[in-house]
């Protein structure tokens, strides 16, 4: 006969503190995270995840790439891979562009320890990426660079046109003089980092752009411990470069906007720069028209016609070219432009008017009162309604 007690003995779970094995921390899953942004880079896909199997066997990692909803199919052909390959992940992005924020987005997007960044064309070194994070592991650097300078400073780089080699040689040479650190190549677009120093600088950095190293970087509230490894620059296999004279305009945006310790967006820097061409192409206009017998009034009209539509289209093309307009698009923008422009120049005279009535002995800061509040109600109003 089994009593309650017997039964109550039998269904007793054992102690816990007898039995129970102490839990340790779990390690995690992933060490590294390859950060590779990518738009028409369809052709390069298999290669690159092949190449990267290659060269980091042995180490727990992931791959994100993130496509800017590329056209060509990127992000299909990366999907298709990663329906059999665990270790690769796709991030299509709608709706924005630019590769500065598809890196912030697959660097947030990682829980690993140590994060990567590779471009997607296949001409950095991949075969660097496992001396990078031995680095970092040992805690010799918070921040590893490829560079394609540390040999020779004068040292011609593989795979760089003369031209685009002396323009990277001259945006490296600038950046070192916004950082006060001495790196390299700090528009270097392959580099691995810290995971916990991304998170703390992210709202800080620029969305648009190529030269998110060099924002890194400068985002940081101190030095960083950096270790510049050499690497040769690859020629491109498959597709075309996507950079232009605009990144140019972007990068010295960039290093204005840190040097006034990101009180002026890169944006609205930009934005400010086309109004000021704005105005050089205004009076350009003007002069030609009286040259050839318009009427005052209609030459003014006209020229501001011409100078509005200048700045719309440059804006387009430059400052808001992740969100460019086309077709139609164009068309309708343009409209809302020039309507919220003219309100703009309405609240720049209101606002002269204002302040020459209390102060009329300062007509120069009058004017600058009034042309800055227009600016400043051109570019919020702009920026949301038009692009």
């Amino acid at each position: 006969m089994v009593t309650k007690s017997s039964v109550a003995g039998a269904v007793t779970p054992p102690s816990s503190a007898s039995t129970a094995p102490a839990l340790a921390a779990p390690a995690p899953v992933c060490d590294l995270t390859v950060i590779v942004p990518t738009f028409n880079e369809r052709a390069n896909v298999a290669t690159m995840v092949e190449r990267l199997h290659r060269a980091l066997e042995g180490i727990a990692w992931r791959a994100i790439f993130v496509d800017d909803n590329s056209p060509d199919g990127t992000a299909e052909a990366v999907k298709a891979i990663a329906a059999v390959d665990p270790r690769i992940q796709c991030l299509r992005r709608i709706g924005r562009r630019g590769l500065a924020g598809a890196v912030v987005e697959g660097m947030l997007a990682s829980a690993s320890p140590f994060v990567a960044v590779i471009d997607g064309d296949l001409q950095h070194d991949e075969t660097l990426l496992p001396s990078m994070l031995k680095v970092l592991r040992a805690g010799d650097a918070e921040l590893v660079i490829a560079s394609r300078y540390t040999a020779a400073a004068d040292a011609e780089v593989e795979g760089l046109a003369p031209v685009r080699q002396l323009g990277s040689q001259f945006a490296n040479w600038l950046g070192r003089l916004v950082l006060r650190q001495h790196v390299s190549d700090p528009v270097s677009g392959f580099f691995m980092i810290r995971r916990d120093l991304v998170d703390p600088v992210a709202a800080k950095l620029a969305g648009e752009g190529f030269k998110i190293l060099f924002d890194l970087i400068a985002s940081q509230p101190r030095r960083l411990k950096i270790v510049e490894l050499p690497y040769t620059f690859r020629e491109r296999l498959a597709g075309a470069s996507k950079l232009d004279q605009r990144v140019v305009v972007d990068y010295l945006g960039l290093l204005i906007s840190k040097v006034s310790g990101g009180v002026i967006p890169t944006r609205a820097l930009l934005f400010g720069l086309v109004g000021a061409s704005g105005v050089v192409i205004s009076l350009a206009a003007f002069a030609g028209l009286r040259q050839v017998g318009t009427p005052n009034e209609l030459a003014q009209l006209f020229a501001s016609l011409i100078a509005m539509a200048s700045n719309y289209l440059i804006n387009n093309e430059i400052t808001y070219r992740d969100r460019r307009r086309r077709g139609w698009g164009l068309l309708l923008g343009y409209v809302k432009f020039c309507a919220l422009c003219s309100i703009g120049l309405l609240a720049n005279l209101a606002v002269f008017s204002l302040v020459i009535k209390w102060a009329p002995q300062y007509p120069l800061v009058a004017s600058v009162a009034g042309t800055g509040f227009g600016a400043l109600w051109n570019y919020m109003t702009t920026s949301v309604a038009v692009w």
